[in-house]
């Protein structure tokens, strides 16, 4: 019985010290998504509205102009740029964007996948890990981008990809990534990176968009693709800072709740024992007293 009571009592200890951890790693996180969710707040409009401005030109432009980055050709090799995080304890957060970026390459790009024409580039050390292990070819030139999370750290991978996909090395790039919606949401979605898309036309709206090329179309067109891709991954990599917070966040909450929960149902079993080892004494107490008696 005093070697269960013992048992009992290192469990509690064991759950109140996780407990500490999980409810330390929810403030830190708390503090960091309140950082990471004003970046993105603050970048998303932007980021959204030169994306807007990008499809507009692409669409409008009738040859004469160099755009090369929006050229479709017929796709062989596929890029996948997959963003997750360095570290776990963040729920389901790194095997959501991992399972879609899997399930998009088996359903659009099956054929490609088995003449092994598909390269993942990982932003996130637990992705690089995983598609590691499934045996694809991974590069982790920008694994390490969350350590000192920059523009300049995320446009060197963007820069990269585009100067690839311009030689040739792909005919698609893919953004697999999770966009930032609130502390305990997020909204798991792959995006083409490359080339770029067209803007879509709106029913009943035959206008088109006509714009006063200052300078040269080519050369203003060579200016501002690059740097409006740029920002697109940077937004890219901002919305999974802050869903990595946020889901770690919400996860170390609900481990909290869970250890509480534990800890009740362990006190009662505590105190369950430690009233049949009293109970148990005191009956050895009294036949003791009735034996001597008798």
């Amino acid at each position: 019985m005093a070697g269960q009571l013992k048992e009992v009592r290192n469990r509690i200890k064991s759950v109140q010290s996780t407990q500490q951890i999980t409810k330390a790693m929810k403030m830190v996180s708390a503090a960091k998504l309140r950082r990471a969710q004003d970046a993105i707040i603050q970048m998303r409009p932007y980021a959204q509205k030169l994306q807007e401005m990008l499809s507009n030109i692409v669409s409008s432009l009738e040859g004469g102009a160099n755009i090369s980055l929006a050229e479709e050709r017929h796709v062989q090799k596929v890029l996948f740029i997959v963003v997750t995080s360095d570290r776990g304890l963040c729920g389901a957060y790194n095997a959501n964007i991992q399972k879609l970026a899997l399930s998009t390459i088996q359903e659009k790009y099956a054929t490609q996948q088995e003449a092994g024409n598909v390269s993942i580039w990982a932003i996130g050390k637990k992705g690089a890990e995983f598609f590691q292990k499934k045996g694809f070819n991974v590069n982790t030139d920008y694994r390490d981008t969350f350590m000192q999370l920059s523009f300049n750290k995320v446009q060197e991978c963007a820069q990269a990809a585009m100067k690839a996909f311009q030689n040739k090395e792909f005919d698609a790039v893919e953004v697999v990534y999770s966009e930032f919606r609130n502390a305990a949401t997020q909204r798991f979605s792959v995006e083409q990176f490359l080339p770029i898309e067209k803007s879509k036309p709106v029913a009943g709206n035959n206008t088109k968009a006509d714009f006063i090329f200052e300078p040269k179309k080519d050369q203003l067109i060579a200016e501002l693709m690059p740097k409006i891709l740029n920002t697109q991954l940077y937004k890219a990599v901002l919305d999974c800072n802050a869903s990595e917070h946020g889901a770690r966040m919400t996860a170390m909450d609900k481990a909290s709740d869970n250890a509480n929960e534990m800890l009740k149902t362990l006190k009662i079993s505590y105190n369950r024992a430690r009233q049949a080892a009293i109970t148990t004494e005191l009956t050895e107490i009294v036949s003791g007293a009735a034996a001597l008696q008798g």
